[in-house]
């Protein structure tokens, strides 16, 4: 019983970390589960199945509070399925290992610049006159994709810094970074479940803490001003570009 109930309180962890920062949350999935002795392989697909109900349970929570910029989301998306589809195709000829080092130190400069920017409160600006440059949005998609699927990575550590950049504010960004992760990690989990990669048990383990935190987190992001939800992104961010080129560089990173 205790431990259906730590399942829980983890998958409760998650889903607030992965709706506060539009990420997903597999970067914590993977290695809990790979921890608690499922195989790489299969903790990576059990987390991308488990991911379509985090991002789902937290896109519903954004769409309730109108922060969704569903123009901007759908781009994301379409472009990002086929990226992850050329990310996992081109594992078989590129050395991850060098791509994980390169592509940390860059995610650590841009985590940088984003713990510097100024950021702009949702009462200051209306969704609707955001002015975005929509033929850029479904480049930033593809590098999100691509990345997901070479480097395991979620497509949230791409499309947040992205859309900031493009002129979202931080809020908006991560509501439709969560959005159009729905569609990606659906695309990756259908095909690690044709490829039996999905443990269906760790599954429901964790998808019902997983959902409830997911709401937890996105109320926690409505309540966080601007400028200290850009901050913790940034720090997120960085722990994640630092990981990423320890595993890189051979070290035994969980």
């Amino acid at each position: 019983m205790l431990k259906y109930i730590a399942y829980f309180g983890v998958g409760i962890f998650i889903g607030i970390l992965a709706a506060m920062f539009g990420l997903g949350g597999g970067f914590l999935i993977v290695p809990t589960l790979n921890f608690l002795g499922v195989e790489i392989h299969h903790a990576v697909g059990t987390s991308s199945a488990a991911i379509v109900f985090t991002s789902l349970s937290a896109a519903i929570a954004y769409h309730r509070q109108g922060r969704i910029h569903y123009k901007a989301g759908l781009l994301l998306a379409s472009t990002a399925v086929i990226g992850a589809y050329i990310g996992a195709w081109a594992t078989s000829y590129i050395s991850s290992s060098q791509l994980k080092v390169i592509f940390g130190v860059v995610l650590l400069l841009v985590a940088i610049r984003l713990y510097r920017k100024k950021s702009r409160e949702p009462h200051e600006v209306e969704l609707k006159e955001v002015k975005l440059d929509y033929k850029l949005v479904p480049v930033g998609g593809f590098v999100a994709g691509v990345a997901s699927g070479l480097l395991g990575i979620g497509g949230g550590a791409i499309n947040v810094p992205f859309l900031t950049y493009m002129g979202l504010p931080i809020h908006y960004a991560v509501a439709t970074s969560s959005f159009a992760i729905v569609f990606t990690a659906t695309s990756g989990a259908i095909k690690h479940y044709m490829l039996g990669n999905v443990e269906v048990e760790w599954l429901v383990l964790l998808v019902p803490g997983l959902i409830i935190g997911a709401q937890l987190g996105a109320k926690i992001a409505r309540k966080t001003k601007a400028a200290h939800l850009t901050k913790a992104f940034a720090v997120v961010m960085a722990f994640l570009a630092i990981r990423m080129i320890l595993k890189g560089l051979g070290y035994p990173v969980p």
